[in-house]
């Protein structure tokens, strides 16, 4: 059967991880064959705690929904995504919104777009994800988690992207936002909702897209 280049970068970089690191081969191994992202939604659809306030944003529906606990609280419509939609994996440049589990971990009441809430993408479950599909080399890969251990932060600047978030329209057209799907890749609403939402939300606040 042919080997083709996904596979091949796949079984090399899973073969280096083993090399270099034999305690965890068997985890490398056992992610080779599970869409970590997928998993991370199906335990993030469920409150941590009682009355936990989390964010819900569903990618089909392109709505926002704000929990306590099972409850729903509040509800926005339409919000907009990625001009490319949603998805598991996430190129920078390539305009889409990566799905996954993600922390509110800085706001910006500065930012072009009103208000800016940005989250804690891409996670470590995207970078194993990334040298899974050979995205990311061993040398990302590493490099990847010194930045996260040094500053509790993952990196911006790597081929995942950076800069996602929630936001609102600042200066963009709110007919085009209520036509289409246009950002960058960040969560869009109207200025007015996400004013309401940064005031039920804070640093910490889970925040899912599926």
């Amino acid at each position: 059967m042919p080997l083709d280049r996904r596979r091949f970068l796949a079984g090399t970089a899973a073969f280096l991880a083993f090399q270099a690191a034999p305690a965890s081969a068997g985890f490398l191994a056992k992610i080779a064959f599970i869409d970590l992202v997928e998993q991370q939604l199906e335990e993030a659809m469920h409150p941590r705690f009682p009355g936990e306030v989390w964010v819900l944003v569903d990618g089909r529906k392109l709505s926002l929904d704000v929990y306590r606990g099972r409850e729903r609280i509040e509800h926005f419509a339409p919000v907009s995504l990625g001009r490319g939609g949603a998805d598991n994996q996430r190129i920078s440049g390539g305009s889409v919104t990566p799905r996954g589990e993600f922390r509110v971990n800085r706001f910006n009441f500065d930012s072009r777009w009103h208000l800016f809430m940005g989250v804690d993408y891409p996670t470590p479950d995207h970078a194993r994800m990334a040298l899974r599909t050979g995205l990311y080399s061993r040398e990302d890969y590493q490099a990847y988690f010194d930045h996260y251990r040094r500053y509790g932060t993952p990196p911006q600047d790597t081929v995942l992207g950076g800069a996602i978030g929630l936001h609102g329209l600042g200066e963009a057209d709110p007919e085009v936002h209520r036509r289409m799907n246009w950002t960058q890749g960040c969560v869009a609403m109207t200025d007015t909702q996400i004013e309401q939402l940064e005031e039920l939300v804070g640093i910490g606040t889970r925040i899912v897209i599926r």
